[in-house]
This record gives structure tokens, C-alpha cells and sequence, in this order.
């Protein structure tokens, strides 16, 4: 066999020398990749933008929130002293502590509730892309939309049309809030409801009670013309409340002519010293029967014929213009909080889930002792960046609250639109605002930073 002699390495000499000078004098550096001016000169339209829209933005407000509305005279913290002091930004104030309270922890939930459905029903697609598609529309949008919802009018807002739908389906009630006594029907007014002048007895002649003042498409579908009242029994009072006004006019007042409409679910009392002894409610075509009268009584309709049937919820009032307005942000940010604590639902190990199962654990225990456990850093996350959002929430309430009940549902950063631009012209306490706003959301912002950071280390 062939023997290669090889020379003795130096021990001088290192045993891996480098491939090159160009990478000796990199290591020697201490540096790769690169020069630094290089990596700031691709950072520079980046940093230009954020000097340009934000840091000289917030630079400017914080020094013009210290002048007064002119821009011309000093007042220091005059202005965020003003802030605590006006009634107007104390009750936006107080409302958006409602928003940083409700909102988000209302979303969450049902960003959490959706995401689980999501996991447990077999068209999961088509349920994420319906819960999702409000992301898509702008909130002036959303705001028009729920607008339209929560009209007053049952015939225009979907909102009380359900209600309404509801309650005539439960507890169907008719009212006539229109309605006036014929002259000469001998109806006069008492207790908001309209008593007849005279006493009548039981089985005597039927009791006519013509009125007049409602307009047709405001009777029950069930309406049916006007009847001749039965024959009084020998203890009951009989009669027929009636529309006393045939199509196209003629006929005999205080008498029910061919045509003429009954008046139906009218409720007809008996009174005897002032306390009721029988009621009774008018029928389809208007006729009534008051059953164990005894003696002399005084027939009266009472006044809830004459209110004007249910109409559903004043969801833009000043009592619940806020939570219609929080229910309108879940409708546009559920999908959003889906979408995010979905998945989360995909990383959590099935394991865990199955292994609570096998030891005995009930659906909702596995739910509430291992899902959400584990889902508790991803609910963070949504929960703080919802609070973020809902601090500058701004479009919905301008749109959504009318004009006579916008300062009961106002915000800070719609106050803060409103005194700069929205017709205060005081830029000094806009700016205050708009600085304190900034302030407020500054928290949320940092803690969310942070919490980015860990999750990356």
C-alpha cells in the first residue's frame, strides 16, 4: 500500500483559515449584512410619513390646545380645565366610560360564542363570510343602515316591525286613538274614554254607539260591516259600535247604514255607582253583549280604545340611543373579534379537550375550565384592541342619534369634531380634547405593544 507523506501542520496556523479577506474583515467588524446608512436610507419614506401624519399632528394639537379659540391669547391648561367643567363634554365623557365598559366585553363574548359555533356546525363557511361581511361596510354606511332600523314608524324600522309583529301575535290590542262620538250619539268625554249621558236597563232596546273620525286603513283586517245588535236577555244590555260613516258619504247619522263598518275589539264596561259590574268587547262587525246586569247602568268606553296601539320601542330616544348605538358596533365588529379568537380556537391542542372529556368534563366545562383558559391571551388581545376602537368611535353615533338626542349619545371624539369643526369654530378646546382623547387610548396602546413584544421573544 501507497504511503502520502503529509507535512505537520504550524500550530500557528488556524485550523479552519478564513475563505477570504473580504469575510475577515467582516467578522473583525463585528457586523453583517449591510452599512446602517443603506438600511436608513429604505427607512426614510417611512419615517417622513410618520413625521408628517403623526408626530407633527400631535405636536401641533398638544401646542394649539394651549391658546384660546382664536390662536392669538396663552391660556395654558385652561382649556382641559374647561374640559371637566362643561356639561356637554362631562356627559360625552360619561358615555364613553359606557363604551370602554359594555362594547368590547359585549363583542368579545360574542366573537367568542360564534368563533365555538363556527367549530360545531357543518355550513361554517357561509356562517363566517355572514359574520364577517359587516367589516366590509364602511360605519357611515352602517350608521345609515341602522338608522333605518330603528325607526319609530313599525311600517319603515325593522326593529319594532318584529316587536310589533310579537305583540300582536301574543297579545293582539286594537286601538282607535282617532275616534270622536257622533253628534247627538250622546257620548260625552270622562276619564280619557267616552261615557253615554243616559242609563240604560238590561233587556231593553239595543244601545247604538256611532263614532266617527277613523279612517278605514286603520281598522283590523277582520273588520266586517256593521250589525244590527241582538236582542237583549232578560239581564244582559246588547248594542253596536260602529264607524258611523258610509263610503262616499249620505246616509242617516246615529243609524247603521249599508256599508258602514263595525268598530271591532272595543272594550264596553257596565258601570253601577261608579264601579264596573260587566264588560264586554265588541265583535267583528261591532256588536256586544254585557251579560249579569242587574238594574240601571251606565254604558263607557274606556280610554284604552283611545290610545294608539303599541308601536314598538323608542330605540333613538335619550333613554336608549346609547346601547341601539352599541348594538349596532357589535353588528359591525362581531366578525372581527370571530376571526381572531377562531383562530385561536385552531391552535389550542385537541388533546387537552379530549383528555377533560374522558376524565368526565361536560361540554360547557370543557368550555369554561379548558377553552377559554387557553384562550385567554388571544381575548385579551381582542378585548384591548376593541377598547382602542371604541375610544375613537365616531362615525356611528353622528349618524345613528338624531339631532334633538345627539348630546345625550355624544362621545368625546365626536365632541371633539363638534367644537372645532362641526360649528364651535374653538380649534383651543378641540385640540385639549382631541390631546386628552389621545392620552386616554395611550394605555391600550402601550399595553398592546407589549404584549406583542413577549409574544415574539
Amino acid at each position: 500500500m501507497a504511503t502520502v507523506n503529509q507535512e505537520p501542520a504550524d500550530p500557528a496556523q488556524p485550523a479552519h483559515a478564513p475563505a477570504s479577506d473580504t469575510g475577515t474583515q467582516s467578522t473583525r467588524a463585528g457586523r453583517l449584512g449591510p452599512p446602517p446608512w443603506l438600511a436608513l436610507f429604505f427607512l426614510l419614506p417611512a419615517l417622513l410619513f410618520l413625521g408628517a401624519f403623526i408626530l407633527y399632528p400631535i405636536g401641533f394639537s398638544v401646542w394649539r390646545s394651549l391658546f384660546d379659540a382664536s390662536g392669538d391669547r396663552f391660556v395654558g391648561l385652561g382649556n382641559y380645565v374647561e374640559i371637566f367643567r362643561d356639561p356637554d363634554t362631562f356627559i360625552a365623557l360619561r358615555n364613553n366610560v359606557i363604551w370602554v365598559v359594555v362594547a368590547p366585553m359585549v363583542v368579545t363574548i360574542f366573537g367568542l360564542i360564534f368563533a365555538v359555533l363556527t367549530e360545531r356546525i357543518r355550513w361554517a363557511t357561509a356562517f363566517k363570510i355572514v359574520v364577517f361581511m359587516p367589516m366590509a361596510i364602511s360605519f357611515l354606511a352602517s350608521g345609515v343602515i341602522f338608522r333605518l332600523v330603528y325607526e319609530q314608524d313599525p311600517d319603515r324600522g325593522v326593529a319594532n316591525a318584529v316587536i310589533t309583529t310579537v305583540q300582536d301575535t301574543v297579545a293582539p290590542r286594537v286601538g282607535y286613538p282617532d275616534a270622536s262620538p257622533r253628534d247627538g250619539a250622546g257620548l260625552t268625554e270622562a276619564d280619557g274614554g267616552l261615557e253615554l249621558e243616559e242609563a240604560v236597563s238590561p233587556g231593553e232596546d239595543p244601545v247604538l254607539l256611532p263614532l266617527v273620525g277613523v279612517a278605514p286603513d286603520d281598522l283590523p283586517d277582520d273588520t266586517a260591516g256593521a250589525a244590527d245588535p241582538p236582542t237583549a236577555a232578560g239581564d244582559a244590555v246588547t248594542g253596536t259600535v260602529w264607524l258611523d260613516f258610509p263610503p262616499g258619504g249620505g246616509g242617516t247619522e246615529g243609524a247603521i247604514d249599508d256599508g258602514e263598518l263595525g268598530l271591532p275589539a272595543m272594550e264596553i264596561e257596565a258601570l253601577q255607582d261608579g264601579a264596573v259590574v260587566a264588560t264586554a268587547t265588541s265583535g267583528e262587525d261591532g256588536t256586544f253583549t254585557l251579560e249579569g246586569v242587574e238594574g240601571d247602568t251606565t254604558l263607557r268606553l274606556n280610554a284604552e280604545n283611545f290610545t294608539e296601539s303599541y308601536r314598538g320601542l323608542e330605540w333613538l330616544g335619550s333613554t336608549l340611543v346609547t346601547p341601539s348605538i352599541i348594538i349596532a358596533y357589535l353588528w359591525v365588529w362581531a366578525g372581527f373579534a370571530m376571526v381572531l379568537i377562531a383562530a385561536g380556537l385552531a391552535g389550542i391542542p385537541r388533546d387537552a379537550l379530549e383528555a377533560a372529556r374522558v376524565d368526565g368534563a361536560t361540554e360547557w366545562q370543557v368550555f369554561r375550565r379548558v377553552t377559554v383558559p387557553l384562550l385567554s391571551p388571544v381575548l385579551l388581545v381582542v378585548f384591548v384592541t376593541l377598547m382602542i376602537y371604541v375610544l375613537k368611535v365616531f362615525d356611528l353615533v353622528l349618524i345613528i342619534a338624531p339631532g334633538g338626542v345627539q348630546r345625550d349619545a355624544n362621545v368625546l371624539a365626536l365632541e371633539m369634531w363638534r367644537v372645532a369643526f362641526g360649528g364651535g369654530q374653538d380649534q383651543g378646546m378641540g385640540s385639549a380634547l382631541a390631546v386628552f382623547l389621545l392620552v386616554l387610548v395611550l394605555p391600550a396602546m402601550v399595553f398592546q405593544v407589549r404584549r406583542f413584544r413577549e409574544e415574539r421573544s
